[in-house]
């Protein structure tokens, strides 16, 4: 005589351990390619292969033609492997181009360079801009429990951007950064309060142009003591103000071999994106949410941004973080098979090649 069970037990299961298998990869799978499902789209999956397969499933699955809260719960658990993230944005143009013929292109060339000019650590350089608002994303405060909304001041809805430019090599070293301020009349006095050495410029955008380049790259030649005789190379992303005839121009005449990274791929090769940017941003976004507590009732402007660059820079931009930077992308210690296929999923929905850029 069969003993009737007491207490908790887990209900039976609707897949084989084999039908789970193949769920879970494919699960894993669709999220490498940037198409990952949610959890509505998992249970109307599960209830789609649960008819394929003739499997016994709850009546109730058929009333909204998907898995029930308590299948989906009890997956999740016997799947550790599995979670529920918040997936990054990135456009189709990002995920297709990173693909394995464009990185392949970009490590022979940049091998290429290495060879014929016998550079080292110390001769690779990569330059990059980034912008940086007068509106933070306030940080999380102390508040009374159970309050509905929690405020926090910022200075208006919408701020004014300022581009930094900054320029990193794979030991670790920097150059004082550079700023492009959205005004068409500019004044030294913008840079006062920020890091020591740096420079500015203006433009009605606030974004990095033809002309600003050509600055930065002046600056640049001026603090790394590049000639024909001792060489760099300059990693960067092919945006057009970068690839003027003047720049190129200088650069052939100052000793600087620029190698660009494919389009929409710097977000994988370039260090400054990888691993630098990103701290720098955070502390930033903190040191205007103090400024705006030190300073109540005062709209931020602009030109309180290079003294909040200051304070941030030597933070993020460590030895540490930045030889991380190059490392994880391969570029040194030199390494081509740095990424995995994983790291090329996104790229197979359309596997087309871009097979254009400059050296």
């Amino acid at each position: 005589m069969e003993l009737p069970r007491v207490g908790y037990h887990s209900g039976k299961k609707v897949f084989t351990d084999e039908q789970e298998k193949e769920l879970t990869e494919y699960l894993m799978k669709a999220a490498d390619a940037f198409y990952g499902l949610c959890p509505r789209e998992v249970k109307e999956l599960a209830y789609q292969l649960a008819v394929k397969h003739g499997c016994k499933y709850p009546k109730s699955w058929d009333k909204f033609s998907r898995a029930g809260p308590d299948w989906f719960s009890a997956y999740m658990k016997r799947n550790p492997t599995l979670s529920i993230r918040s997936a990054e944005a990135t456009s189709l143009a990002r995920a297709t181009s990173f693909n394995q013929h464009n990185v392949a292109m970009f490590f022979k060339k940049f091998d290429e360079v290495l060879k014929r000019h016998t550079l080292t650590a110390n001769d690779i350089w990569n330059i990059d801009e980034t912008g940086i608002t007068t509106v933070q994303t306030p940080d999380r405060v102390i508040a009374k429990r159970g309050t509905k909304q929690v405020g926090a001041m910022t200075s208006a809805e919408r701020g004014s951007l300022v581009t930094l430019a900054c320029a990193v090599n794979a030991i670790g070293n920097t150059i004082p950064p550079m700023f492009v301020f959205p005004r068409i009349r500019y004044a030294d006095h913008f840079v006062r309060d920020g890091p020591v050495g740096s420079i500015g410029s203006g433009n009605k955008s606030g974004w990095m142009q033809e002309t600003e380049f050509l600055i930065f790259l002046k600056h640049f030649a001026n603090h790394t003591k590049v000639s024909n005789e001792k060489k760099v190379i300059l990693l960067m992303d092919n945006h057009s103000s970068h690839l003027s005839i003047a720049a190129i121009d200088f650069c052939k005449s100052n000793g600087i071999v620029m190698l660009t990274f494919p389009p929409h791929c710097s977000h994988k090769l370039q260090p400054l994106d990888r691993s630098v940017y990103g701290p720098l941003k955070k502390m930033v976004n903190s040191a205007s949410d103090s400024w705006m507590r030190m300073n109540p009732g005062k709209t931020m402007t602009i030109y309180e941004i290079p003294g909040l660059v200051r304070t941030a820079l030597p933070a993020a931009a460590t030895p540490k973080n930045i030889q991380a930077g190059f490392q994880c992308c391969g570029i040194w210690p030199y390494n081509p098979n740095i990424f995995e296929d994983s790291d090329f999923a996104p790229s197979q929905v359309t596997d087309r090649p871009y097979g254009h850029f400059s050296s």
